[in-house]
């Protein structure tokens, strides 16, 4: 069997794994990163940790498993570093996707009619370089599948991917060149950009590792997780974990911005290969497994997030008792920053279980928010959406979200879907599978029928539209902001 060494950088964790052929996961070692909160909405990260972390569980695998034949990285995108090239050392935090401490700056660029948003990488380098005493003549930008990448190759290969590219707000829209003039006015010199190359097909050699395999597969991780679920040419499915993302093919041909579109979906590269970009959609919730967990830290009204699903299903119904998951504002498709997370219909009969039981059902209306999103942009219906991430795990909360999209819901067999994804990834490039062996890879760990009735499904549907709409403007001058 013909396997692949891959490398999982994730928001909170490093995972490494050996992908088979046959689309098995095995030897799989993981560990934690450091995440720190130094101020409200900025969110950073250790890279020497993550550069630590992944070579250390790389040869773990290597260790445990054999070598691999192939090298895949697969990332959280956007999530930036800047580096001094002669020594490695950053000059500051990873700044991670989810930071917000550009926005003023990304508002101060709308005014002048350049339209980035503060979770791309753009703005993220322009402040750590600003922040840099180094000429930035020796520095470098990375994304987290350049980092790696670099740190395998013993600072040989300077590279990032399209679909990784695609994202961070700083390439020409046909994905073969740098935005310069974008560069220029955000201070960045052209020497800190990494050179482009595809998704799939070799790029380096990780010298670094045993045997110095080569690296053929440089992801981002929701275009990995729908490649793991064997989605390659049509289909959609949805990763809910902290948050949760909808990504759906949508061809060959790119869109004419990448700015967001009206449906509230965003145009995405799922990858690309001899030059040949296949494009996407994705569909975006701010607030998914998060809002399970914090009934858990926060509330205490769960010893183990696991209790949640059995818990739900000891009460027939919410009664009456409803949840916005929007810690962080609405994603897809109102894009309200200022909407705030709430329960509504509370009252004295209101117990624990109603609680946890509305917590699943309201992130369940949310992911079929994004389907409907994505339906209507790309006006074609769904017959299935498939799911991966924490979350899948939930029986109850799985099944509220096949009745309330009316639609078969199918479980990936393997929860962290990116790991696969990218795995094949490295295997297709090489000419060891093809597309189509993907396709026919995909066995679910079970398939989630509708059982709620059109009429009940409608009505549900209309009474979170009407909730949704109260949790919305909470803070209003944070919903007056669109990026």
């Amino acid at each position: 069997m013909v396997r692949a060494l891959t490398i999982d950088v994730g928001t909170s964790s490093v995972r490494s794994a050996l992908v088979g052929d046959d689309g098995t996961v095995t030897h799989v070692h993981q560990r934690p990163l450091t995440l720190r909160s130094p101020a409200p909405g900025e969110v950073e990260l250790d890279a020497v940790e993550i550069a630590t972390t992944a070579l250390e569980l790389a040869k773990a695998t290597q260790r445990d498993g054999g070598p691999g034949d192939v090298v895949a990285i697969t990332n959280q995108r956007a999530s930036t570093i800047v580096f001094d090239h002669r020594t490695g050392q950053p000059v500051g935090p990873a700044l991670g996707w989810q930071d917000l401490r550009t926005v003023f700056d990304c508002l101060v660029l709308q005014g002048e009619g350049i339209r980035l948003a503060p979770n791309q990488s753009a703005t993220k380098a322009a402040w750590l370089l600003q922040q840099s005493d180094v000429d930035s003549q020796h520095l470098r930008m990375a994304t987290i599948e350049t980092w790696i990448a670099w740190h395998l190759s013993h600072g040989e290969a300077f590279v990032t991917d399209r679909s990784n590219a695609s994202v961070n707000g700083l390439v020409q829209r046909d994905l073969h060149s740098w935005d310069l003039e974008l560069a220029e006015r955000l201070v960045l010199p052209p020497t800190m950009f990494a050179t482009l190359v595809d998704t799939m097909g070799a790029c380096a050699s990780a010298s670094e590792l045993d045997r110095n395999p080569p690296i053929c597969a440089l992801v981002g991780d929701q275009p990995a997780s729908l490649f793991g679920q064997s989605l390659v040419h049509q289909g959609a499915k949805i990763t809910f974990g902290t948050g949760a993302m909808l990504d759906m093919v949508s061809g060959a041909e790119g869109p004419d911005t990448m700015t967001r579109f009206s449906s509230g979906c965003f145009p995405t590269v799922m990858r690309s290969r001899n030059g040949e970009v296949t494009w996407g959609i994705e569909a975006i919730v701010l607030s998914a497994g998060s809002c399970v967990q914090w009934l858990h830290d926060q509330l205490g009204l769960l010893d183990d997030v696991r209790d949640s699903s059995e818990l739900a299903r000891s009460v027939a119904h919410s009664d009456g008792v409803f949840f916005v998951p929007a810690f962080n504002g609405l994603g897809t498709p109102k894009w309200d920053f200022g909407a705030r997370g709430a329960f509504f219909g509370l009252t004295r009969g209101s117990a624990r279980a109603h609680l946890v039981r509305a917590v699943l059902d309201g992130i369940a209306q949310r992911g079929v928010d994004l389907v409907d999103a994505a339906e209507t942009h790309l006006d074609a219906p769904l017959t299935e959406l498939r799911v991966d991430g924490g979350m899948s795990t939930n029986p109850y909360f799985v099944q509220r979200l096949a009745d309330l999209l009316g639609r078969p819901v199918a479980v990936s067999n393997e929860v962290e879907a990116t790991t696969r994804g990218a795995g094949l990834m490295a295997l297709v490039a090489t000419d060891e599978l093809s597309e189509h062996d993907v396709e026919t890879l995909w066995e679910p760990r079970y398939v989630a029928e509708p059982l709620l009735g059109d009429d009940e499904r409608t009505s549900q549907r209309e009474q979170w539209s009407h909730v949704v709409e109260r949790a919305a403007k909470t803070i209003p001058e944070l919903s007056s902001i669109s990026f």
